[in-house]
């Protein structure tokens, strides 16, 4: 049994604060992939993990074991890098066995586990050769062998995929979530493609300057993002992000969409009380939940500023007053630029989030519109 936990683990590089009281629990055989865009610190918290860097504060634990002072290769940990870390001089075997050979293990051993570790990864029929000889795909794929023979007790995986090419990394995307599935061994990956954490990671931790935004499952991020960030971050094309103001019209209390009240929502009696005390709120809605709705109806109009045919989907921008929204239709293109279409979208999918202060969700216009009374 091996689950990591990481309580409170803070690490500055001079001014810049790297990690910011970070914790972080991680079961037994878990794949857990750390998110987030460049300097957010998820390379930072891996190498910490790995002992390749010290923290200014908190505990890190392997298997219920503090390994805050226990050095990088007594932590029974494998690293898997994006540059491979390949020896060009060394034969495929030679590399795959060197994390064996410097343990001092039994040559016998050495050259079952290195067999073994080969065919799990698909590389047997290539161990004679050296990494020149090899193509991005198959490097990684002997770099993932020679983190498998040391069978620690957790894999750390530093965005392992991203020098691949693009049909190359979805290949392999799905071979190391099955290779993990078939271990069992709680691992560790970072990465900044949100498509890679989707399809991959049992539980994603969304960071950002240096902090936690959120963990959850897959559907959880996407289905209930925490805040703004995470909405924007999350879904490829990313969420739309409407500022609203809280307002009447008509005796009606509703959203004035965009800066100049580019698109109105009416707010459902039950809506109301939580967000009695906002003036301005931020509207979230995906892509894929906009629909095209006949002009003079829906949350939303505009003109059509540009179309992305992209085969099974097709990407539509849509600029109404000083406010763009992108639309993802299934199928071929059904509108031209310079068109003028209405959007709408059902309440379920339609997120409220704070103005501010982190962005934090209130909640789906349909959760807030069906809630129950107050009691008395």
């Amino acid at each position: 049994m091996a689950p990591v936990r990481l309580a409170r683990i803070s690490k500055a590089f001079g001014t810049v604060r790297a990690l910011d009281d970070v914790s972080l629990d991680i079961a037994d055989g878990q794949l857990m992939v750390l998110l987030g865009p460049s300097g957010c610190g998820k390379t930072t918290l891996l190498r910490s993990v790995a002992g390749l860097e010290t923290t200014d504060a908190g505990d890190i634990f392997i298997a219920d074991r503090r390994i805050n002072d226990v050095p990088a290769h007594r932590r029974n940990v494998a690293m898997v890098f994006q540059s491979y870390a390949l020896y060009p001089n060394l034969t495929v075997s030679e590399n795959v066995a060197f994390p064996l050979r410097a343990r001092r293990v039994p040559a016998k051993e050495v050259a079952e586990r290195v067999r073994a570790a080969a065919e799990r990864v698909g590389v047997q029929d290539l161990l004679t050769r050296r990494p020149g000889q090899l193509s991005g795909g198959q490097r990684q794929r002997v770099a993932i062998a020679r983190a498998i023979v040391r069978e620690p007790e957790v894999f750390l995986m530093d965005e392992p995929l991203s020098n691949l090419d693009a049909q190359l990394r979805a290949h392999m995307r799905a071979e190391i979530t099955r290779l993990q599935r078939r271990l069992g061994t709680t691992t560790v990956l970072v990465t900044h493609d949100q498509i890679e954490a989707m399809t991959m990671g049992d539980r994603i931790t969304v960071m950002h300057q240096g902090r936690i935004q959120q963990t959850g499952s897959p559907v959880d991020i996407y289905l209930h993002p925490a805040n703004t960030f995470v909405a924007g971050f999350v879904g490829s094309p990313p969420m739309n992000l409407v500022p609203a103001r809280v307002a009447l019209r008509a005796g009606q209390s509703g959203l004035a969409l965009g800066g100049q009240g580019e698109g109105w929502i009416d707010l459902p009696a039950a809506a109301r009380p939580a967000l009695a005390r906002a003036e301005a709120v931020i509207v979230g809605v995906r892509p894929e939940d906009l629909a095209l709705v006949p002009v003079g109806t829906g949350l939303a109009a505009g003109r059509v500023d540009l179309v992305e045919y992209l085969g099974s989907d097709t990407l539509v921008t849509v600029v109404g007053g000083g406010t763009e929204w992108m639309l993802k239709l299934s199928g071929g293109p059904r509108v031209t630029p310079q068109e003028q279409v209405a959007l709408a979208a059902p309440p379920e999918r339609v997120y409220l989030f704070r103005y501010g202060d982190g962005g934090d969700l209130i909640g789906t216009l349909g959760e807030l519109g069906s809630a129950a009374p107050a009691a008395g």
